[in-house]
């Protein structure tokens, strides 16, 4: 079986960039300047084609172009052969019209780096692309983003002067970010609006939080006995700090849980693994990936256990992705958990991690993810048991509904 040991699995639904790097020797075959150790890398089927010989592909127009350009753009002299190459692997990714696979120049990598370390200069929020449509996954808590006013499922027309339309995810991060204080203006179509709105937001250090976590009463005449966990995202941190979480939390006694998975754009795969541990028997099935050779790999919870009879519920939203459908969708269908709010995301790929020459970085889509009960996650997303809507009034005026189902839910099944 397939095994990918090298790389840690890195989930995120689709805002930051990916990158394969298979091919990406054959921009440098016979392009040696600037490279110390220069090596010769065989690619098979691509060729400088011979006349006559229609079986290969002809990669000598690769160098045609690139001769064209150097000799005759206007401001060929400023132009740095390395940015070239990097533009080049950048386009072979692009014509795989997956945006979860990208290439990441030293720059970028750099930034995906300081991304999943949970802290940079940004508006904090999660994008990525739906249905060729440039949209907001989710802002995360307590973010400029989220205070103004931006919400999953939002579309991004504009952002300041720049028109949205065909921007890949990378170019879209790049606008959005930049120096704390600055100012971002991002022109916005959200469903229901009769026209587009212009939000102004100014960027900040972004510190992406993790988990927080409360007891909460069924009613004002019951007490505080139903644990409410709300998970912001999958990051590497995850594990230890749910752990943290449960040596306080084991000793309020909680007889139910709410796990609120809205607006978790998701992280790393093992993360989600870890935490399935806690509400299944060791053994149970969490994921499975299928990989282009057919080949597939199994998921199992391994753990404790320790809540896997406790009656709980799951809240999710259009913001919920990738590792956040996965641990929603194998408690529903190992336990039945029901699912409450708007249907997921739908981010069901895995992405993996190559470091590359240079400081450059590659995520590149293997698998895709298949439910214990066979659905396909990628652009399908979780279907809530209970469709309950969050609307802005709801929120001005501190209401929250689709919580308010989640513990009607809670209290008939205790």
């Amino acid at each position: 079986m397939k095994k990918f040991l090298k790389n840690r699995y890195f989930v995120i639904g689709i805002s930051i960039i990916v990158v394969i790097t298979l091919t990406a020797g054959a921009f440098y075959f016979g392009y040696q300047q600037g490279i110390k150790k220069p090596q010769t890398v065989i690619i098979r089927g691509v060729a400088n084609l011979e006349e006559g010989n229609l079986e290969v592909i002809d990669f000598s127009l690769f160098w045609d172009a690139w001769r064209i350009l150097k000799d005759k753009h206007v401001e060929a002299d400023k132009i740095n052969n390395q940015d070239l190459v990097y533009g080049a692997i950048s386009g072979l990714f692009g014509a795989l019209k997956d945006p979860n696979s990208v290439f990441f120049p030293p720059t970028d990598a750099k930034k995906f780096t300081e991304d999943i370390s949970g802290e940079f200069s940004g508006i904090g929020a999660e994008i990525g692309i739906r249905n060729e449509q440039l949209v907001i996954i989710a802002p995360l808590k307590n973010t400029p983003a989220e205070k103004a006013g931006l919400k999953a499922a939002d579309k991004i027309l504009k952002i300041n002067d720049t028109v949205a339309v065909n921007l890949s995810v990378d170019e879209a991060v790049k606008l959005i970010r930049g120096e704390r204080g600055t100012t971002v203006i991002l022109t916005i179509l959200r469903n229901g609006w009769e026209k587009p709105k212009e939000i102004s937001i100014i960027r900040n250090i972004i510190q992406v939080p993790t988990l927080d976590w409360e007891m909460l009463a069924l009613s004002e005449a019951e007490g505080k006995d139903i644990a409410y966990i709300h998970l912001y995202n999958f990051y590497e941190k995850v594990p230890f700090l749910f752990y943290q979480m449960v040596t306080e939390m084991i000793f309020k006694n909680p007889k139910g849980i709410v796990l609120d998975l809205r607006n978790n754009p998701g992280g790393y795969l093992e993360a989600s693994v870890n935490l399935a541990g806690w509400f299944l028997k060791p053994g149970e099935v969490v994921v499975k990936e299928e990989f282009r050779s057919d080949e597939s790999q199994i998921f199992k919870a391994h753990g404790n256990g320790l809540f896997r009879e406790m009656p709980m519920v799951i809240l999710i939203n259009e913001g919920s992705a990738s590792a956040s459908e996965i641990l929603a969708g194998a408690l529903r269908d190992n336990r039945g958990v029901k699912l409450i709010g708007k249907k997921s995301f739908g981010k069901g790929t895995v992405q993996e991690l190559e470091t590359l020459k240079n400081g450059s970085m590659a995520k590149i889509t293997v698998a895709h993810w298949i439910m214990p009960k066979g659905q396909l996650i990628e652009k399908h997303g979780l279907t809530p048991d209970y469709e309950i809507d969050l609307t802005e009034d709801d929120i001005k005026a501190g209401r929250d509904p689709q919580l308010e189902k989640a513990m009607e839910i809670l209290k008939s099944e205790l």
